[in-house]
């Protein structure tokens, strides 16, 4: 149960002793979620079976069990229910949370496990790139974008099924990359388990976790969120940046094929853009196919 909208849908329906009671709850959760039932009374200026009936009104059994779905609330912070209205943050501020989350990884990675990860995916018969959720989602199939202009056999998924339908498919020496902002990924876990019992190598994007000490290889990231809670998480920047490391290593270890098929990439593209142009071909330096 998310006790705190049931405790917003029901403003305005609740008796007045109770209504008293459910405002302060929104408006100081962390105080309410570790108060006594005499110290929330006090506060809230009810009695203590204003509040009994305020956690029957809600469908908890009882106070105690308001409080710990009030503790589980808390603990995802005030920010996220304070009803205050938020300052909105200049433009500059997304570049600024950008180059500081950069800052607080460079160096993180460490070059040897980059070397020793590109040498498996380039052996590889065939890449898997898993990742749920928003961020880890997008970031798979761009690895997945990455990989294929160097000649690596690759396939992103986000649909836990699929996954490990996939994972069961690999063959010994295969590759599966787990992409995780958080560590903490139930169902990319599981792929990679099935993954590894067929014998693939487990590459790991993500912080230090169960998820990072079960990869043959980890690329470790760390994130860092603030209460400006608007703004998109900053940390898919860092996992980016570990993707373009991994397959910037995966291209200089696989450099003749890497450099024909982004050949073919760049005269491909060129002539389609040039298509209905009375020009001659120039060397223009788009993003290869981005």
């Amino acid at each position: 149960m998310d006790i705190i909208s049931k405790i917003k849908e029901g403003l305005g329906h609740f008796s007045p002793a109770e209504d008293r009671v459910a405002r302060l709850i929104l408006a100081e959760l962390n105080f309410a979620a570790s108060a006594s039932i005499n110290e929330l009374a006090d506060k809230a200026e009810v009695s203590h079976a204003s509040i009994t009936r305020l956690a029957k009104s809600l469908g908890c059994d009882n106070v105690r069990d308001l409080k710990f779905r009030l503790t589980q609330s808390a603990a995802i912070g005030e920010r996220f229910t304070n009803l205050e209205i938020v300052e909105k943050k200049q433009l500059s501020h997304v570049y600024t949370s950008i180059q500081e989350i950069l800052e607080l990884n460079a160096g993180l990675i460490d070059e040897a496990i980059v070397e020793q990860a590109s040498s498996v995916v380039c052996n590889a018969r065939h890449c898997l790139i898993f990742g749920v959720g928003g961020g880890s989602s997008m970031l798979a199939q761009e690895c997945q974008n990455r990989f294929f202009r160097l000649d690596v056999l690759a396939n992103a998924h986000n649909d836990p099924m699929m996954m490990r339908m996939a994972a069961s498919t690999v063959n010994k020496d295969d590759v599966v990359i787990c992409l995780s902002l958080s560590g903490v990924s139930p169902d990319v876990m599981d792929a990679a388990k099935i993954a590894k019992e067929y014998g693939a190598h487990i590459i790991t994007v993500c912080p230090e976790s169960e998820l990072s000490q079960f990869a043959d290889f980890h690329l470790p990231i760390k994130t860092q969120e603030s209460d400006y809670i608007f703004k998109p998480s900053a940390a898919r920047y860092v996992m980016m940046a570990a993707l373009d490391i991994l397959s910037s290593e995966v291209a200089m270890r696989n450099q003749r094929r890497s450099k024909e098929k982004l050949r073919r990439l760049k005269i491909q593209l060129d002539l389609h853009r040039d298509k209905n142009s009375d020009m001659p071909p120039a060397d223009k330096r788009f993003p290869l196919g981005d």
